[in-house]
């Protein structure tokens, strides 16, 4: 129970989060809500560092990675690991270019 609040309390953050950068009017929309269906679980602050699954693996090959990233506000980053994101970017094999700015805990992932 206490997962399921705390996801939906994730999910409201993002989409407030989407809204006021504007995220919504631009084609990172869909890419964030199969990310969001599909990685959840393998980005959160709780709970070990585990491989994606496969319906994760196709969200991120898909996904727009970058242009997601730029929408990363400090309270996306107080319910996510960035470093699971990452772990989750290079196990997908597509890992975020050196020097790219994802959030602000981590200006730029090495």
């Amino acid at each position: 129970m206490a997962r399921v609040i705390a996801t939906v309390g994730f999910l409201m953050v993002l989409v407030m989060a989407m809204i006021e950068s504007g995220i919504a009017d631009t084609g990172c929309q869909n890419d964030l809500q199969a990310l969001m269906a599909s990685c959840l679980p393998y980005v959160t602050k709780t709970g070990p560092q585990i491989p994606p699954s496969g319906a994760c693996w196709s969200a991120v090959v898909a996904a727009n990675m970058l242009c997601i990233c730029k929408y990363v506000t400090k309270e996306v980053e107080a319910l996510i690991d960035i470093h699971k994101v990452i772990f989750v970017a290079q196990s997908c094999k597509r890992p975020f270019p050196s020097g790219t700015k994802c959030g602000s805990n981590c200006p730029q992932l090495l």
